[in-house]
């Protein structure tokens, strides 16, 4: 199974101040809008969501079907991750969210020790 893209999704207070913080350690802005109050920043493979106001609590996510990039890939798609998860007895945090048979869609899910796993499919 081929998840995607991966980054870590940080629940921040000041989103500003975080920004100043990541870049200090040589992070650049590769995505997000900071009046929508939510930014992506890379760093070589090393890639962090800040988010503020938007979720508690941090997160991993993962983006099927996009390379980090941002290039639409032949990967798993979101909708058979789900089932897979669900067909294994694990229930959804959030259910399966999308519109059409493919395309965009997410949903959450908890691993055994409680951290949160976000599969956000954007293609």
């Amino acid at each position: 199974m081929e998840l995607g893209n991966f980054s870590v999704s940080l629940s921040v207070k000041d989103l500003q101040a975080s920004i100043k913080f990541y870049e200090t350690l040589g992070f650049k802005q590769v995505s997000g809008d900071v009046t929508h109050n939510w930014i992506v920043l890379s760093n070589g493979n090393a890639r962090i969501g800040l988010f503020q106001g938007i979720f508690e609590g941090n997160m991993m996510t993962f983006n099927p079907k996009w390379d980090e990039q941002k290039n639409s890939t032949n990967g798993t798609d979101v909708r058979e991750i789900a089932q897979v998860l669900e067909d294994a007895g694990y229930e959804l945090l959030q259910p399966l969210q999308a519109e059409n048979d493919k395309g965009p869609g997410y949903f959450m899910v908890k691993d055994l020790d409680g951290n949160v796993l976000l599969f956000d499919q954007h293609v």
